[in-house]
């Protein structure tokens, strides 16, 4: 399982909150448009999901003959998400702020921790586990996804810093 680059992206987002004060990591550019602390929950909180579900994967055999969209298979053979803003589920809108830089950097080394452990098993299963709107991910496909997501919020990251710094 490939987890280094994973890890160099997190620790890019980790690097890039010395950037900004508190206050400014709590700016929303607009009331229905996340700050960048928002941005950051989301990931710790998605991604912590993704990483449940590659372990689920690891232990079972279950849904091994099951397939993706073909829109998902367009995704990860670009490795990327589509060029455009996507509107997640209705739950994204209860997305806190955090309560602090140190909550997010916690966040962050426990997800670090996760995807090491993970880079270490030694399982042969072969299960996948349903994704809601791109039907079933094996193991390394769900790690695959979680890169991608992150990368894919880089856009946004990058809306809310022209937001903060004009």
């Amino acid at each position: 399982m490939e987890t280094d680059s994973f890890i160099s992206t997190i620790d890019h987002w980790q690097d890039e909150l010395d950037r900004y004060d508190f206050a400014q990591i709590l700016r929303q550019p607009q009331p229905d448009k996340w700050s960048m602390g928002q941005v950051y929950m989301h990931l710790i909180s998605a991604t912590g999901f993704f990483l449940s579900q590659v372990q689920t994967c690891l232990q079972t055999d279950d849904n091994a003959q099951e397939e993706m969209t073909p829109q998902a298979k367009v995704m990860f053979a670009n490795d990327q998400f589509p060029d455009k803003m996507v509107e997640g589920p209705p739950s994204n809108a209860a997305t806190p702020q955090p309560a602090s830089k140190e909550e997010i950097i916690r966040g962050f080394e426990k997800l670090k921790e996760r995807i090491l452990a993970l880079g270490h098993s030694n399982s042969t299963n072969k299960g996948k586990t349903k994704h809601p709107g791109h039907q079933y991910f094996n193991a390394d496909e769900w790690l695959q996804y979680a890169h991608m997501h992150f990368r894919h919020h880089e856009r946004q990251k990058g809306r809310i810093e022209v937001f903060l710094e004009g």
